[in-house]
């Protein structure tokens, strides 16, 4: 390295710290006291640290206090409490306890805390040869207090199945001593896992503690071809004592033509799943012991399905008086394979006397919206749930969701099943519910230039009678301290969001694919002269809200303007225009990029002779596709784990049923096969960027995960290789510890400093222009 490009790496990592080094809110919890004015507010706040390459997770707490004239005041604690080694934490109902999770790591157990409000009341340590570590993602999380505070019902690592004994002699027999330790184990079988992310990870089961007792147990009559997650404690019924938990289950056998097979599932919410019930295993001995005239104990029996006429239910939540039983559904991604689509929301009467072998009828409560007309509803694009989304009048859900291009909360009145946008309508911003205090709302709100500000949100009855929701700022949290600076950085710019009109538009379109798609266009001062970065999601089904980000606030403070795309097939615009996309990739999506484009320079904003494009996964195959099949339009381009060679992927990846589902539409599911034909090998090549290496004259930094399973680096290292045989400009970023997102703290600081650093190479970007 030059002595001029090792300034350039020291100006720009100094400036990408302060980006990295500003702390996020990751959630929230709200704990009501004796005074209706007031309640404490319980923060989970994170922090990268990249020297020891992890995140610190520390809790805040405030107390907010409101009086009859809406005026509001937050008191903080003076410091965060930083929580070591901890992978959840999970208060109670009543919030009098909290539940402290240390899951194990090389072996040892886990470590489960409950704390009430002066010390640690237990401590139970869980071995291996019960559970592994629990389950905290996204998806099979789940973690839940029964009522009376005495159980919790969890997901954790199922132990794994023994492995065959070696030793001098060959195979030891079972029931062998143990005390000689001149051996080794084998490997056995094979099991299949979920895919990314998931590949190191036992089968997620479903366990309770008794916390007065310290025992674990797990679950029985649970098929161990399900792998469960969101549990969920049903309402005590009125006609015994049973206690009852309610869980999300995927059925392992999804892959080609029902072959036991689990798809990957990060990120694709078309696995089929259910709602499934069983009994609290600490009821067993009550039912086992029972006389036989004792007609208010059931049987002991397999798991039941509760939702076995929808293929898609998750995220169960049960109403504060346990009257109604709530969930979403993704039934329509199920159903056409693509990975995202619509979602829906349903609703079961739960009878206060139910029995596991009732029928339990499924109301809709909020269609998938298909066409939606112009700023109207476009539909519930939900990727999580609060555990408690309920307002204090008990029959309204809060809940964010993606709309068009931005994040906004709704409330949905379960009972007439209206949706109603209560973050402000004239907004641009992002918004996301933290947590409901009574019938109020914590939320965060940002945008591409403005960090996440804390809002807390109430109703405001109208002269006509009618309510409104007003939001408002939470001026003295001591998050601003650490983000002021950030805004600094970014104070000369400003965003929009911008209506694209689809360019002719064939007959063949729905409707709702002929509507305009968006971009978020973040601007600097007199940026008709700046260069420009486009800026491309993945998924497909993947959406770019107007939140804050800070790889794209870093870019934007390096002087860059970014053209983000919401090319149609992103969620938030309706069924119509998301199904529009499969078949189509390669075409529609590169078509939309360019039009968006053309937009901005028609429109006098950039500059069309200093453009870049970036993108990863879906968004690296765009990235790839536009070099290639545009390639006077683009001086220099970035990709992340890109999808260059889909005839290639079909046989590496988690997800080979999503190389169908882009490529041939709503046929790929009839012909898909882990042994495709000629002539769909051929399609798969037609539709990739490696079709059109031959004309790509834009230097390109690929940027790999070595640990990646959605799009393996043989994807993206066949394709730098024949660029390099030809001549191109290619240089490649190997991380072979990261997955698909490349989000280890290290890997990513150095990802997108490599990525400023060669943008602006490429662009010419004079130290003038980035301090500007």
């Amino acid at each position: 390295m030059d002595a001029l490009a090792s300034e350039e790496y020291a100006s720009q990592s100094k400036l990408l710290q302060e980006f990295t080094n500003a702390p996020s809110i990751d959630g929230a919890w709200v704990f009501q006291t004796n005074n209706e004015d007031r309640s404490t507010a319980m923060y989970s706040i994170s922090q990268t640290n990249l020297l020891a390459n992890n995140k610190r997770k520390y809790i805040l707490f405030s107390h907010i206090m409101r009086n009859g004239t809406n005026l509001l005041d937050f008191q903080w604690s003076p410091f965060p409490i930083q929580m070591d080694g901890v992978s959840a934490v999970v208060p109670s109902p009543s919030g009098s306890k909290l539940l402290v999770v240390r899951n194990g790591e090389k072996g040892s157990p886990t470590k489960l805390e409950i704390v009430d409000q002066s010390h640690v009341e237990k401590e139970i340590h869980v071995a291996q040869s019960v559970h592994g570590p629990l389950y905290t993602d996204e998806w099979f999380h789940g973690i839940s207090w029964n009522q009376e505070e005495t159980l919790i019902a969890y997901i954790a690592e199922d132990s794994p199945e023994p492995k065959p004994v070696f030793d001098d002699t060959g195979y030891r027999k079972e029931g062998s001593s143990e005390k000689d330790c001149n051996n080794w184990k084998g490997q056995g079988d094979w099991e299949e896992d979920w895919g990314e992310t998931y590949s190191k990870k036992g089968r997620p089961s479903l366990f309770v503690l008794d916390i007065n007792s310290g025992e674990v147990r797990a679950a029985k009559g649970i098929s161990r071809s399900l792998s469960v997650g969101q549990v969920v404690w049903a309402p005590p019924s009125s006609c015994g004592r049973q206690k009852y938990l309610i869980f999300v289950g995927w059925l392992e056998h999804n892959g080609f033509q029902n072959t036991p097979r689990k798809l990957g599932i990060k990120y694709c919410s078309n696995r089929p799943c259910s709602l499934y019930s069983t009994l609290c295993p600490f009821e067993e001995s009550d039912v086992d012991n029972a006389p036989a005239s004792d007609s208010k104990l059931e049987p002991a029996s397999v798991a039941i399905n509760l939702t076995p006429s929808i293929s898609s239910a998750f995220f169960p939540r049960f109403s504060k008086d346990g009257k109604l039983l709530v969930f979403l559904s993704a039934n329509r991604a199920v159903d056409s394979g693509v990975h995202n689509a619509t979602d829906s929301l349903h609703k079961i009467n739960w009878p206060s006397d139910w029995k596991m072998d009732q029928y339990l009828e499924i109301t809709d409560v909020i269609p998938i919206v298909m066409c939606p007309q112009d700023g109207c509803f476009p539909g519930l694009y939900c990727s999580s749930m609060l555990s408690n989304p309920w307002l204090s009048d008990r029959c309204t859900m809060i809940l964010t969701s993606a709309w068009r291009s931005t994040e906004v909360i709704l409330s949905i009145d379960v009972l007439s099943g209206k949706a109603t946008r209560i973050s402000p309508e004239n907004s641009e911003y992002s918004w996301s519910a933290l947590t409901v205090d009574g019938h109020n709302v914590l939320a965060v709100s940002s945008s591409p230039i403005d960090p996440p500000q804390i809002k807390y949100g109430h109703q405001v009855s109208l002269k006509d009678q009618t309510c409104t929701w007003v939001w408002d700022e939470v001026n003295n949290n001591p998050l601003m301290a650490a983000n002021n600076k950030v805004k600094a950085l970014l104070s000369h710019h400003q965003f929009s969001i911008l209506k694209i009109p689809v360019t002719n538009p064939s007959d063949d379109l729905s409707d709702g694919s002929k509507l305009p798609f968006e971009a978020i266009f973040v601007s600097c001062k007199d940026s008709s002269h700046k260069p420009t970065i486009l800026v491309l999601h993945g998924g497909p089904h993947s959406v770019s809200v107007s939140s804050y980000s800070k790889t794209s606030a870093f870019l934007a403070s390096l002087g860059f303007n970014l053209l983000i795309v919401n090319y149609r097939g992103t969620p938030g615009f309706g069924e119509e225009a998301l199904q529009s996309l499969p078949g189509k990739v390669g075409s529609q999506d590169v078509q939309d990029c360019l039009t968006a484009l053309d937009y901005v320079i028609e429109g006098g904003l950039i500059d069309a002779s200093k453009v870049a494009v970036i993108g990863i996964s879906h968004g690296g195959f765009l990235t790839t596709h536009l070099i290639g099949q545009a390639p006077d339009r683009f001086m220099v381009a970035a990709a992340r784990n890109p999808v260059c060679n889909l005839s290639l992927m079909i046989g590496t990846t988690d997800i080979p049923d999503w190389c169908y589902a882009v490529a041939c539409g709503s046929e790929g599911r009839q012909h898909a096969s882990e042994s495709p034909s000629p002539d769909h090998l051929r399609l798969f090549y037609q539709k990739s960027p490696i079709a059109h290496i031959s004309k790509v004259k834009a230097p390109l930094l690929m940027l790999l995960g070595g640990a990646d399973l959605r799009v393996p680096i043989s994807n993206g290292l066949q394709y730098a290789r024949a660029l390099r045989e030809r001549g191109g400009e290619i240089r490649i970023m190997m991380f072979p510890d990261d997955i698909h997102e490349i989000n280890i703290p290290q890997s990513d600081f150095e990802s997108f400093l490599n990525i400023g650093v060669w943008f602006k190479k490429h662009l010419s970007i004079s130290a003038s222009d980035a301090s500007a």
